[in-house]
């Protein structure tokens, strides 16, 4: 049996809008072992962004329990939270979120210089992080000199360069074409192969096909929790363009 990253026990959120309390989450209870490839599904309005906010330790939830690596961040305070932010998870977003002044490869330190982690030891873990996600060519360059696939490489290079418990990627695709997009989910598959932890947030059904395990959640419930039968991987891409 694999190791248990992370466990929900009636994780619930409430939000106060006005005199409303809009209920976000409601007691979700799930865990996620190592090396899963999930896909966390829904429609807005599903609570599938809240859901990511609390795995990522980006928010804390109003009851219930979050264990990290067999430790309670539920009760943490915002420092404590950034701290483990930092430690344990690798953020990929639909924006990309890189400092447009910044190299390729200074984007990919940054998470290294809030470890601590001494310049010369950090410059050759980015430099070999980024030379995994084929961007060694790239290095020097700043975001605006690079593609959206690239960019997006640069995000995927960050997220893994301090060796995280879980890669927690956000509608990853969502500002590529469908080619790039193919390519970035070929990245993923990789990334997982190696023995990473993977969540994918979506809400496109191409997308969650990549995963092993697909989760749907529906008015801040978890709807269903199924292993994918179906799984979708980039060779199934290129055999299908063969045969066209």
């Amino acid at each position: 049996m694999k190791k248990e990253v992370l466990r929900l026990e009636n994780i619930s959120r409430f939000y106060q809008v006005g005199t409303e309390t809009v209920k976000a989450l409601v007691e979700v209870s799930l865990s996620i072992h190592e090396n899963e490839f999930v896909a966390l599904m829904g429609p807005s309005g599903s609570g599938k962004s809240t859901m990511m906010n609390i795995l990522g330790c980006l928010d804390t939830p109003t009851g219930g329990q979050y264990m990290l690596n067999g430790v309670d961040v539920s009760k943490m305070t915002d420092n404590e939270l950034a701290d483990i932010r930092n430690r344990e998870i690798g953020f990929i977003f639909q924006t990309f979120n890189l400092l447009q002044r910044s190299t390729a490869l200074e984007n990919v330190m940054l998470p290294l210089i809030y470890a601590g982690v001494p310049k010369q030891t950090r410059m050759k873990m980015a430099e070999d992080t980024l030379k995994h996600v084929q961007l060694s060519d790239r290095m020097t360059h700043k975001p605006n000199e690079l593609s959206g696939g690239q960019r997006q490489r640069v995000a995927i290079a960050r997220a893994l360069v301090n060796n995280p418990s879980i890669v927690l990627a956000d509608e990853p695709t969502g500002n590529l074409d469908s080619k790039t997009s193919v390519e970035i989910m070929g990245l993923l598959e990789e990334i997982h192969k190696q023995g990473n932890t993977i969540i994918v947030v979506t809400h496109e059904e191409d997308i969650a096909k990549h995963a092993h395990r697909i989760i749907r959640m529906m008015d801040g419930a978890v709807e269903r929790d199924e292993i994918n039968e179906d799984i979708v991987t980039v060779k199934d891409y290129a055999i299908q363009e063969e045969s066209q």
